[in-house]
């Protein structure tokens, strides 16, 4: 019995379903491997000894490179001097300070630990500030885990998603209707940068849509929310939707922020300080220091070296690369998204059984990427690093035409 295997069984009698979540193993495939031993740049390694390039960057929150030494020294010499306190270090305030002076719709921010504390979190100041209580969200669109947004219902109360109208993704017409669904009652519109839905290819913002969604939550007089989670640090430092010209009232950050080291913040416009002081939202471990070092140290890097053009670099290499191999061996692909946030779909393939079966072979081939969910790029990924990926995805390619032929 592989360690994996033994792992999995020890797991299965002392956590419901040995696995739970986003990292269940069992959801992505069978080769798949669940326990994990270590990493380090662009690459891990499993309990069994198993190399990958890594292209899932732990599911977004790696972006510099796993265990990059500048942002392992900041921890740990905050880490040496305390961590979780009787408060928070000086080092919040720095934090602080850095993301106002980063990120222009941001006048102030709030810390906490998930993607899901921070997009409520902007929920809860959208309410305080309007007295409001609906929320427009995008159908299908992922917000996190907690029962006003969870994609699974078992243990969610219908009362508590009464107060959640969708629309549909770059459809304007949608978001109105929405919005006169509730009556004057909407707090917020809350929006993903792109169109990120699992199991379907990944769609751009219509720059249309993105000032309309803007110029209607200023009719409205409800918050603009950008859910940056996922997409935050990777398109523009300074927020995903600023190329597009619209800035948001309210942004949710975690994922990348400190590099793995679990942090998220909501930053926030002036006008919406008040309501945010008012809030009781806080949490034991929200305000550990060596977290927010991490985060400084990652968002400097990323400043310095303009980590998203370095993202866009390896993101084209590894597209064009795809692209080339998959006609070689007479395949028709899709890949969407930002080069830097990619997915590749196989023409025709509902199911996803061709895209499966791809993805397995590329992690025999020791390439580490998903069949139904995006993929990451990271300041880590050189030309070295992605060359080394295509030889894997090629290889699987070629295992894929064996069993399937050519299109």
């Amino acid at each position: 019995m592989s360690l994996d295997a033994s792992l999995r069984a020890r797991a299965a009698k002392v956590v419901p379903g040995g696995m739970y979540g986003h990292l269940n193993a069992a959801l992505h495939g069978e080769r798949y491997p669940q326990f994990f031993a270590r990493a380090e740049g662009a690459r891990q390694w499993d309990v069994d000894g198993r190399e990958y390039v890594d292209l899932m960057c732990s599911w977004g929150p790696m972006i510099v490179g796993h265990r990059n030494p500048r942002v392992e020294e900041a921890a740990a010499a905050q880490q040496a001097l305390g961590d979780c306190l009787n408060g928070p270090g000086a080092v919040m305030v720095e934090l602080a300070e850095l993301l106002v002076d980063l990120i222009p719709s941001a006048d102030w921010a709030m810390f906490s630990k998930n993607g899901t504390d921070a997009t409520t979190q902007a929920l809860m100041v959208a309410r305080a500030a309007t007295g409001r209580t609906k929320v427009l969200v995008a159908h299908g669109a992922y917000h996190g885990a907690d029962p006003w947004c969870t994609p699974g219902l078992s243990g969610v109360t219908p009362n508590q998603r009464a107060d959640t109208i969708e629309f549909a993704y770059n459809d304007l017409a949608s978001a109105e209707a929405a919005a006169a669904q509730a009556e004057g009652d909407v707090a917020a519109i809350l929006v993903t940068p792109f169109k990120h839905d699992s199991f379907e290819d990944q769609e751009p913002a219509d720059e249309a849509f993105a000032r309309g969604v803007r110029a209607l939550a200023d009719r409205l007089g409800a918050a603009l929310v950008i859910d940056d989670v996922r997409a935050g640090w990777r398109l523009d430092l300074r927020g995903s939707w600023e190329p597009l010209g619209v800035r948001p009232d309210l942004t949710a950050w975690s994922k990348a922020m400190a590099n793995g080291f679990p942090i998220a913040a909501v930053t926030g416009v002036d006008a919406l300080r008040g309501a945010a002081q008012t809030l009781y939202s806080t949490g034991s471990f929200w305000f550990s220091a060596a977290a927010m070092a991490a985060a400084i140290a990652t968002i400097e890097i990323l400043r310095e070296t303009d980590g998203p053009a370095l993202m866009h670099r390896a993101g084209t290499r590894l597209r064009e690369g795809l692209a080339a191999q998959a006609a070689s061996h007479g395949f028709v692909i899709r890949q969407t998204g930002p080069v830097q946030i990619p997915w590749l779909s196989f023409e025709g393939d509902a199911t996803l059984e061709k895209g499966i079966a791809w993805a397995g072979h590329c992690l025999d081939e020791g390439v580490y990427l998903h069949p139904w969910h995006n993929w990451f790029l990271s300041a880590a990924h050189t030309d070295e690093e992605i060359d080394r990926a295509l030889q894997g995805t090629d290889a699987a390619f070629g295992k894929l035409r064996a069993a399937y032929g050519a299109d």
